[in-house]
Formats: C-alpha cells, sequence, structure tokens
C-alpha cells in the first residue's frame, strides 16, 4: 500500500470509508481524455450528482499538481475538465508526483488508488486490453496487469471496442480475473450490446455481485471482480457499422503511426466523427448505466447482504 500521505483522500471519502458507508470510484480519463469539451464537465459533474442520488459517496480519482487525489472537489474536476492534462496509468503515477503534473488517471491507476482509500466498486465506461497486432507489437493495455493485481468490483460495458475482443478475455482468464456478464452470458461489446463472444458466468443481482467478491476476499484472491454490464439496447449502435467504422479507424491510425497511449484517444475520436457522435452519446449513456449498477453494488456491499 502507498504512503498515506502520498496520496490525498477527501475527508468525505475517508469518513464514509471508515463509517462503512458506500462509496464508489470514478475514474478521471473519461473527461480529460475520453470526451470532447464542455460535454466532457457536464458528463463528470452529472455523475457525481447521480451517484449522491443514489445515496452513495462519489469518488472521482485524478492527479492535481502531481498529487493523486481520491475524492476530487467540484472546483478540481472542473480544472482537470478544462486543461490540457497528462493521461497516468499507474506507472505514470510517481513520474505526476515527482514534476508536479496534473493527470487523468487510467482504469489502472484509479483501481490501484480506490483500493487504496478502501474503496471497493469503481464504475467506468470500457477496459482497455490486448490491442489488434499485439503478437508483434506486444501492445496490451496496463489494466490487464493492475486488474489482475488490485481487489475491487469494476464495472464496465466490456473492453473497448476498438480492441481485439477474444484476445483481450483469453488474457484475464490467463490472470485469473473472474469476468462475469450483469444478466447476460454474453460479453458486452461496449458500443454494442453483445460483442459476439460468450461468458461462463452470469450474476443477475447487486448482491450476488457483492457475495462474489466478498468469496474472492474470503480466499485472498488478489484480482478484481469484473462485470460486464451490457450497454442498454436503445442505446446501442449498429454493430455492422461500426465494425467498418473502426476497420477504418485502425487504417487511419497505421497511415499516422499513432502508437502507446495517443492511440486509445485517437480512435475514439475517430469514431466520433465517423458515426456523427453517435458513438459519443452511446458512450454516456453506457456510462451512465454502469454508475448506476456500482452505485447498486457499493449499497449491497455496505448493507452485508449476499446474494
Amino acid at each position: 500500500m502507498p504512503d498515506p500521505t502520498a496520496v490525498a483522500v477527501s475527508s468525505e471519502v475517508r469518513e464514509a470509508v471508515a463509517a462503512g458507508r458506500p462509496v464508489l470510484a470514478m475514474e478521471s480519463t473519461i473527461f480529460t481524455h475520453g470526451l470532447p469539451r464542455p460535454r466532457n464537465l457536464e458528463v463528470a459533474l452529472a455523475a457525481e450528482e447521480q451517484v449522491r442520488a443514489a445515496g452513495v459517496v462519489p469518488a472521482t480519482i485524478g492527479v492535481v499538481d502531481g498529487v493523486p487525489t481520491v475524492g476530487m472537489s467540484t472546483a478540481q474536476v472542473e480544472r482537470l475538465a478544462g486543461e490540457d492534462v497528462i493521461k497516468a496509468s499507474v506507472r505514470e503515477l510517481p513520474i505526476a508526483r515527482a514534476t508536479g503534473a496534473s493527470a487523468g488517471t487510467t482504469i489502472a491507476a484509479t483501481a490501484f488508488l480506490a483500493h487504496a482509500a478502501g474503496i471497493e466498486v469503481f464504475s467506468t465506461g470500457g477496459l482497455g486490453g490486448v490491442h489488434h497486432g499485439a503478437s508483434t507489437t506486444f501492445d496490451e493495455s496496463a489494466d490487464l496487469v493492475t486488474l489482475s493485481r488490485v481487489p475491487v468490483v469494476l464495472v464496465s460495458s466490456g473492453a473497448k471496442a476498438i480492441l481485439d475482443i477474444p484476445a483481450t478475455l483469453e488474457r484475464f482468464e490467463t490472470l485469473s480475473v473472474p469476468v462475469v456478464g450483469y444478466r447476460t452470458l454474453r460479453y458486452p461489446g461496449f458500443y454494442v450490446h453483445d460483442s459476439g463472444y460468450p461468458l461462463a458466468q452470469q450474476v443477475d443481482s447487486p448482491e450476488q455481485v457483492a457475495a462474489l467478491y466478498r468469496a474472492s476476499r474470503g480466499l485472498g484472491l488478489p484480482a478484481s471482480v469484473l462485470v460486464g454490464n451490457p450497454i442498454p439496447e436503445g442505446d446501442s449502435l449498429d454493430p455492422v457499422a461500426l465494425d467498418e467504422v473502426i476497420e477504418r479507424a485502425w487504417a487511419a491510425a497505421d497511415d499516422q503511426g499513432v502508437r502507446g497511449q495517443a492511440t486509445t484517444p485517437f480512435l475514439l475520436d475517430f469514431i466520433q466523427r465517423a458515426t456523427k457522435g453517435e458513438s459519443l452519446d452511446a458512450n454516456v449513456a453506457l456510462y451512465r448505466n454502469n454508475v448506476a449498477l456500482g452505485c447498486e453494488v457499493a449499497t449491497a456491499l455496505a448493507a452485508g447482504v449476499s446474494g
């Protein structure tokens, strides 16, 4: 665990965790790198309001002037949403701290910091995973390894659509990270309801998610529990049309030599423009849906209810 003085945890979050009240972690890259301005700030603040309305304490996580911060203030969220900041996975956290840089935290960094603060549930949009061509480029998200080492419940709508989904699922299996569908045996496809790939297990209620997480912790297992929560069908994009857009997005990235952490923002921006904003609307819809489920899971865990 990190030195407590190295991470700033808001008094609201600290007191809620100590009292056993429900807390929900949320990442900051969704509004620093994943959504255009000014909608990024609107989505970030609306998510916090949604969490509070559910009786849960929101803990938006980011890095402010080098300080990893769990439970950012409204002013801090507004600042990061309006500035060009770096993107911090776990490896960038010490760099940001040493240089005083501000950053949006990825799933890996957010999960790490949430766990350090005692938060058990984290809602996000889409996971990182194995990129196409990773057999030669070795381009895999740090989310994979971090989630095998950090125990939280992570609610997402599957891996991002731009990724190699079957390879990502294989990597999670290799890393012993449990992946379950929420009321489905089909792995969600981020912008689409069904990625086309099956899952071995499903859970049907927040209480069952809580019971699964407790069982994992009781066994001393280090990995997160990944809950695949499909985008509502009414908000889902057409999968055939999306596949064609993704192929063009990858071709553009190859032509322009886009690599590393710049890849995902480039591809998502390409898809947003190619779908005339439909992918952006889908992204926001699935995120809100995941925040809602995350609140229910956090409440079930805090209440000590089992499936």
